[in-house]
């Protein structure tokens, strides 16, 4: 954050104070935002946001008596209750938009007063892009510093608060936008309005919420046209709908594509037995050959959605390709591949929908073959009505993956459960993540490949966890 004024504060989240606030204290500095007293450690603004078990406001007091200069809040009078001096309480309607705000605001100073040529470089789609995001925060650090945010910080209050960490120095701001409903991404882009972006894919994710797969698409969409005039939109040449959003762009269009058919492309793609594929990656710049250190295939396309941002950017395709042969996972639970006693334990449970759970069924297949592949299947959260029918789809596909042994765990994925073991699987029903892990101990055996996967609400993560912690 570039060190603003309490009164400058006060100003960007157009707010008001609790009492008057003397000259003095007007014009302490403020260096940064936490909404977690624990890392206060003094000049910071403390951000009282009120959660489903601590209330910010309550925090007020302990929060400034650790050093923080202010606080912003909606509720002023808890907050003073709490001990916290009315000249330092900042009061606002709404936090989560009293931080974006701020958040506009410092991004504005960053590229006025600090970096001319700082880039906000964006990525939004159903699936991908926290492993896009992680790949190009390492293919721009030749630029300078860079900010990125960790794991999938990528909502209304995780973008922001990443926005805010962009100080003078800052060469490269990569972000990830994530939605559940229209306007979400209207909404980043009105923080952050990048100067180049990507749509990755269009998929089965939050159908409940969205209400359809071309509201999904509509959502995405916000991104290009929440793009700066001039900036650079990549689109995935593969998928209809997001290839349809190049007649939105503001500025030059670049595609991708896993099939050889974009401007950015993947030729001559070979995946090895160990899942991680090769090959030659192709840019308006030239040739150069690509050995992934990520399992699935899945991952081509993903890589050149990153190589296609970096290429906007100027970055040349030989640096593009050494450097996606040099990155693995960045961010936990995303195509993890540790070896758990005499088992290989492959973690893709962050997160699932249909799609992306067929792609870490792909993984298994390959990574699997000529041993028992296991697979431990979340449910699928926020399908709405399709959930059902998307499960037993899944299970049938666990059943084409020669998959021997299967867990489902969570109430949705009951119907997983019952469709694979149609299919001849040996798959047993379990309501949460302490099950899954006693029918693991129970039937895992040496030589297995075990896939971890599903909706981090469904909790198989802690399998993961739990399978790597014996790895130690």
């Amino acid at each position: 954050m570039i060190p603003v004024t309490l009164a400058q504060v006060v100003a960007d989240c157009n707010a008001t104070t609790a009492g008057e606030t003397p000259p003095d204290v007007a014009r302490e500095q403020i260096s940064s935002l936490t909404a977690d007293t624990r890392t206060v450690s003094g000049g910071e603004v403390f951000a009282a946001i009120k959660g489903a078990r601590v209330d910010g406001a309550e925090l007020a007091g302990a929060a400034l008596s650790a050093g923080a200069r202010a606080v912003v809040t909606s509720d002023p009078s808890t907050a003073v209750a709490s001990g916290a001096d009315p000249a330092r309480v900042i009061v606002v309607d709404d936090v989560e938009k009293a931080i974006g705000a701020l958040a506009r605001a410092n991004l504005q100073r960053a590229r006025a007063e600090g970096n001319p040529d700082l880039k906000v470089v964006a990525v939004t789609g159903s699936v991908g892009k926290t492993t896009v995001k992680d790949l190009l925060a390492s293919l721009v650090e030749s630029r300078g510093p860079v900010i990125a945010p960790p794991g999938s910080f990528n909502n209304e209050l995780g973008l922001p608060i990443t926005v805010l960490r962009t100080d003078a120095g800052t060469a490269t701001l990569v972000l990830e936008m994530g939605a559940d409903r229209i306007g979400n991404i209207d909404y980043l882009t009105s923080i952050a309005p990048p100067d180049a972006s990507a749509v990755l894919i269009v998929a089965r994710a939050h159908l409940g919420e969205f209400g359809g797969i071309d509201n999904v698409g509509r959502a995405k969409s916000e991104l290009v046209t929440g793009t700066r005039e001039g900036g650079a939109v990549v689109l995935n040449a593969d998928d209809p709908r997001v290839a349809a959003m190049a007649g939105l762009a503001h500025g030059p269009v670049l595609t991708f594509s896993a099939r050889g058919e974009g401007d950015v492309a993947a030729r001559n793609i070979d995946v090895g037995a160990d899942g991680r594929a090769s090959f030659t990656l192709v840019t308006p710049d030239g040739e150069a050959d690509v050995k992934l250190r990520l399992v699935g295939e899945h991952h081509v396309a993903n890589a050149l959605a990153a190589a296609a941002l970096a290429h906007s950017l100027g970055i040349p395709t030989a640096q593009i390709a050494s450097t996606l042969s040099a990155v693995g996972a960045a961010s936990p639970h995303r195509m993890d591949v540790f070896e758990a006693g005499a088992a290989t334990v492959i973690d893709d449970s962050y997160n699932a929908n249909p799609d992306s759970m067929r792609a870490g069924l792909a993984a298994l297949e390959r990574l699997g073959r000529g041993r028992r592949k296991v697979a431990v299947l979340g449910e699928m959260l926020e399908l709405g009505e399709a959930s059902a029918p998307e499960h037993e789809a899944i299970g049938k596909a666990a059943a084409q993956a020669g998959v021997a042994s299967l867990v489902a765990v969570g109430e949705e994925a009951r119907p997983l459960a019952s469709a694979a073991e149609a299919e001849g699987v040996d798959a047993t029903w379990v309501a949460g993540p302490e099950g899954a892990l006693r029918e693991l101990d129970a039937a895992l055996a040496a030589g297995d490949v075990v896939l971890v996967k599903g909706s981090n609400g469904s909790g198989v993560w802690k399998v993961a966890d739990s399978l790597r912690e014996e790895k130690k």
